[in-house]
């Protein structure tokens, strides 16, 4: 079963008519009427019973609904997270400084920026300038 059919049987089902659906889907009535006798063929069950001016769905066809709802539900979850976990700041920002007055104020900045991205984690490290020099040069 492809998941591209299962959207199309999706469209019948709330058009309740081939000839709609495919106008929404943009594609040919031969086309989808094909798709779906490829997916009642597939499936070994008759999903439909075609009336004359619509269509509705078998108990076969109802289960598939539900299923295909499901199914299509969690592609669609599982796009969005894998177009948010690229979109997710994650990693940690080494800060080497001198003892100042303005650490303070530098610590509290990168507390608001953990706030908004909690994967990032902050190194900091304080020191005489020589000390913090040669800490950077080791890496």
């Amino acid at each position: 079963m492809e998941i591209r059919v299962l959207r199309y049987f999706l469209t019948v089902v709330r058009e309740e008519s081939i000839t709609k659906a495919a106008e929404v889907l943009h594609i040919t009535q031969p086309t989808l009427s094909r798709q779906l006798s490829q997916l009642e063929e597939e499936t070994g069950v008759r999903l439909f019973h075609r009336g004359s001016r619509k269509i509705t769905l078998t108990n076969e066809g109802m289960l598939l609904r539900r299923r295909a709802e499901e199914i299509l539900d969690l592609v669609d979850k599982t796009s969005r997270e894998l177009i948010e976990q690229e979109e997710l700041v994650e990693g940690v920002v080494s800060i080497g400084s001198g003892e100042l007055g303005s650490m303070e104020i530098l610590a509290d900045l990168c507390g608001s920026f953990r706030e908004k991205y909690p994967r990032v984690r902050f190194d900091m490290y304080t020191a005489t300038a020589d000390v913090v020099r040669e800490r950077m040069e080791r890496g």
